[in-house]
């Protein structure tokens, strides 16, 4: 479902420009009093299009559009405003407005707009992608993911001497912004740490993200016989060795069914002891869409949840169709 995020200080014009939109548009809406509003709740996915206001409290248009390009927010912004100086108009536009409409707003002026940049198209386009995926090559994806989490597992189980439970791979085409939306289960662990690590291959780019709940800390470092006090920087450092085992080697089981051969860019901090969404917040996703495969790993007989989750660009799609489409000629 697409989601629109209406921002605006008037309940009137709220309601007025909720009333505009398309009325057999499957769409979730969302409101924002501020700007301030509005960027909280297009961190947490709640907005794919903004219809937004200029003049308000708190965090005005202006400032609202310059913050969304600070913080790399993937979301397509309509100015609806009153401010119809030729100076307005520009300024939205060099901030990051696609477009412009002047108050009051009517459903057709806003349907000419939506349709002029192909949102309404491209939200059946999304729904048409998101069936092919499901119906021609999903099942190869978890196929593959399957191959490379079960080497993965070995691996780790080798090392700490460990029974792996292997998950079921969540496989989604999602939108970016709605990462957070896959993740809830991860929710129930109070506090996490995590590391991000870009990858890059033949056409193929993404990011790994390797997420330890904090309660978990404690079993590891008693699988790996380690006394003493486990501090924020023992910690991290059970965080790296466990996060270069399952993605380096979740990677290369990848890599080899599909022949590509990923290479790894150094590991980074996304934060300790923090929330989910904060973790998520964090992590400046610059693409709009991703291909997210979500694997949760637990130890049998120890209190211990890891989630790797790995996220590759709409544009790695084309590639990596390609070999799974060679994949279904042959084997599936």
């Amino acid at each position: 479902m697409y989601s629109v995020l209406v921002c605006d200080d008037s309940l009137v014009a709220r309601k007025q420009v909720a009333k505009s939109l398309p009325q057999d548009w499957d769409v979730a809406v969302h409101f924002a009093k501020n700007g301030q509003e509005a960027l909280d709740l297009l961190q947490d996915g709640k907005g794919q299009l903004l219809l937004l206001d200029l003049n308000m409290p708190v965090l005005d248009g202006y400032e609202t559009l310059a913050a969304i390009q600070d913080r790399g927010i993937a979301v397509k912004t309509i100015v609806i405003s009153g401010d119809i100086q030729p100076e307005a108009n520009e300024r939205v536009r060099k901030l990051g407005a696609i477009d412009f409409i002047q108050k009051p707003v009517n459903a057709g002026n806003l349907n000419e707009v939506l349709n002029k940049h192909g949102i309404l198209s491209q939200e059946k386009d999304i729904e048409q992608d998101e069936a092919v995926l499901a119906s021609e090559i999903r099942d190869c994806y978890q196929e593959i993911t399957n191959v490379a989490m079960g080497r993965a597992g070995d691996h780790l189980a080798r090392i700490m001497d460990v029974f792996v439970r292997l998950p079921i791979p969540n496989v989604n085409l999602i939108e970016a912004s709605e990462l957070h939306m896959m993740l809830t289960d991860i929710e129930e662990h109070e506090r996490v740490t995590a590391v991000c690590q870009g990858f890059l291959g033949a056409g193929v780019s993404g990011e790994a993200l390797c997420i330890l709940s904090d309660s978990s800390f404690e079993d590891v470092a008693k699988i790996l016989k380690i006394d003493g006090v486990i501090d924020d920087q023992l910690q991290l450092e059970l965080l790296m060795d466990v996060a270069s085992i399952l993605i380096g080697t979740c990677l290369t089981g990848l890599g080899s069914q599909m022949d590509l051969h990923f290479s790894q860019g150094h590991p980074i901090v996304l934060g300790q002891h923090r929330s989910v969404s904060e973790i998520i917040k964090s992590n400046k996703i610059t693409w709009k869409r991703t291909l997210a495969i979500e694997l949760s790993y637990g130890l049998e007989g120890f209190d211990v949840h890891c989630d790797l989750i790995l996220l590759f660009t709409e544009e790695s799609m084309e590639t990596m169709n390609s070999k799974l489409s060679h994949l279904l000629d042959d084997e599936c």
